[in-house]
């Protein structure tokens, strides 16, 4: 992923820790950048907190030193990745290893694959 453009979103899943601090500084979270990457907080990391419980949610923010509002803004805006995941409001692109002759099925497949790997964030109260 280049150091100068955002991490495109419907491919969160598979962001590296750079990819997740460059996403931050865009959701104004920057100042969360490297205790994120101390943290080795990737794309799937993200991906997985749609599952964790209450417990680990508190572990994750003090392990961060988060905020509680800022833990909400990262959340809604992981949902609302998610949501233009499901809408299918952002392209998918052939990434750069797949063949050219292969473009259509990729896409029709990756659009597909994205579609279902969304999860909705619920937080217990």
């Amino acid at each position: 992923m280049s150091k100068e453009r955002p991490p495109e979103p419907l491919d969160f899943f598979i962001w590296t820790v750079e990819d997740v601090g460059l996403w931050l500084e865009e959701i104004n979270l920057g100042g969360y950048r490297q205790t994120f990457k101390e943290n080795g907080v990737n794309g799937e990391y993200l991906e997985g907190m749609s599952m964790f419980t209450t417990e680990q949610i508190l572990r994750f923010i003090r392990r961060c030193h988060m905020k509680w509002g800022d833990f909400i803004t990262l959340c809604k805006e992981l949902r609302r990745i998610k949501v233009a995941c499901l809408k299918g409001e952002q392209k998918v692109r052939r990434p750069w290893w797949a063949p050219s002759c292969l473009s259509v099925v990729f896409v029709r497949v990756a659009k597909r694959n994205r579609q279902s790997r969304v999860v909705s964030m619920k937080l217990e109260p």
